[in-house]
């Protein structure tokens, strides 16, 4: 029998462990896409105690005590952190197969040097000496990222965001890339008119500038996304719960912006046009960049309405979506191809039920130009486990070339999710070991350790142009 979380977890052949550990392991890593949040990292700032760092804003960690009937005042109420830690350390043994047991005892370790499991019983003591340790300067969250081997955080930023703190960032001279990525899903939401008149007209106060059409609202747009590329950006991305490829003239998208502009409601078919123009123009200037879009697809999002107008968004409602995907996809990257104004694309889905549509529509457009130009990201949010990447894994070595795939990152809020990509490394290690123990792939350790390390970061460095790493 194994022992749980030893030093060769996950890995069931002395050849992964060669892998993991030989080639694998010590390799830095790029985290290309997160939610972390640049102020703090701009400030440096110490959390106050473990639940600060590892339960506020963590939708996975409440939808899994709400499950084990954990009352909401433990998840984003007003009880004390402590309270709401201990009500977390109740929750975790109920946890066994969800990737959030590996998660937690993995942080535990890679942090704070604790091997004990959490528990009701050693929530207590474990709550303190994490907590005394994150008063520590060696824990700030600059610390915290360093730990890690971290090289390259790419944030998740609107196109209003001011920037400041990654311009903090860079004067401070840390010594970690911490770059921006624009996210301008607000900017196409028409599904709600309120909301994006409001944001319209922030936009107009911000640049400065008049929003009075359609032309001159991708003026002031593009004025943001030029801010953005002079700040260091080089990354987009999107979520969306299926891509927009609608037909459209120009003087329709006019008619509707002016309509949407005078606050009158825009039936569905109008909304499709709407998205799928602006979707298409952050594209072209994404591929006059020479930026890399990202499109996070399929996520069926705010299920509890009664919750959700409580708590608000991003507290756990959301759920896998069956919407349509091949289609408009086809549809969107093709209008660009032929244009010639299709950049470096990665497609992420949230069902698995389209994981070898995704990993054949890459295939249709990469042409050659680029080595894996368009890539099918890893397993994403609800397919973030051992078995979702193992499939991810499978079917894009199946479909693809898996020896030109990107590899992991976090597309977390929390400064303590790193060790994210040390288990997808694990479980990459033990897929090759599996061929090469059957027989089905060479024992050439080497060649296969080299492909190894490319997944883990050298792919992502050449395909983000990472050069100065």
């Amino acid at each position: 029998m194994k022992p749980f979380l030893d030093e060769n977890f996950l890995l069931q052949s002395k050849t992964a462990e060669r892998l993991f550990h030989d080639f694998a392991k010590g390799m830095p890593i790029i985290d290309y896409h997160n939610h972390l949040i640049p102020d703090q990292m701009s400030k440096d700032i110490n959390f106050e105690n473990i639940t600060q760092a590892w339960l506020y804003g963590d939708h996975y960690k409440w939808r899994a005590m709400r499950t084990n009937g954990i009352d909401e005042a433990y998840c984003t109420g007003n009880k004390s952190d402590f309270e709401k830690f201990e009500k977390w350390a109740t929750t975790v043994p109920y946890t066994v197969r969800n990737p959030l047991y590996h998660w937690t005892h993995l942080e535990l370790q890679r942090y704070f040097e604790i091997n004990e499991l959490l528990d009701s019983n050693t929530a207590q003591h474990i709550y303190s000496e994490c907590t005394e340790k994150l008063q520590s300067k060696e824990y700030s969250v600059r610390n915290l990222v360093r730990k890690m081997n971290v090289k390259v955080v790419c944030t998740t930023d609107d196109p209003l965001d001011s920037l400041e703190y990654h311009q903090q960032l860079k004067k401070d001279g840390f010594d970690i890339l911490v770059l921006p990525a624009f996210r301008p899903d607000k900017a196409m939401n028409a599904d709600d008119c309120n909301a994006l008149n409001n944001y319209i007209d922030k936009l107009e106060r911000i640049t400065d500038s008049s929003a009075a059409d359609f032309e001159s609202y991708l003026k002031a747009l593009k004025k943001r996304h030029d801010y953005f590329a002079a700040n260091g950006c080089s990354v987009s991305d999107h979520g969306l719960e299926r891509i927009y490829a609608e037909e459209y003239t120009d003087q329709e998208i006019s008619l509707i912006y002016k309509k949407m502009r005078a606050k009158q409601w825009l039936n569905p078919e109008e909304v499709l046009k709407f998205k799928s123009a602006m979707l298409f123009n952050f594209a072209l200037w994404d591929h006059e960049k020479g930026w890399v879009q990202q499109f996070h697809l399929g996520a069926l999002r705010n299920n509890n309405s009664r919750l959700l107008k409580k708590l608000g968004p991003d507290t756990g409602w959301d759920s896998i979506g069956d919407f349509s995907q091949a289609r408009a996809l086809s549809k969107f990257l093709c209008r660009l191809d032929l244009e010639n104004r299709l950049t470096k694309t990665i497609l992420y889905n949230l069902n698995p039920a389209d994981n070898e549509l995704m990993a054949t529509m890459i295939g249709n457009f990469n042409d050659g130009s680029v080595a894996g130009k368009i890539q099918w990201g890893s397993g994403w949010w609800f397919l973030d486990q051992k078995d979702g990447m193992r499939k991810q894994l499978n079917t894009l070595s199946n479909m693809g070339l898996i020896s030109r795939f990107i590899g992991m990152l976090t597309d977390s809020r929390s400064f303590l999710s790193f060790p994210r990509h040390e288990y997808f490394r694990r479980i990459l290690c033990n897929l090759f070991a599996e061929d090469i123990e059957r027989g089905e792939l060479p024992n050439d350790i080497n060649h296969i350790g080299g492909i190894i390390q490319d997944i883990c970061f050298k792919n992502a460095k050449d395909y983000f142009n990472f050069k100065t790493l």
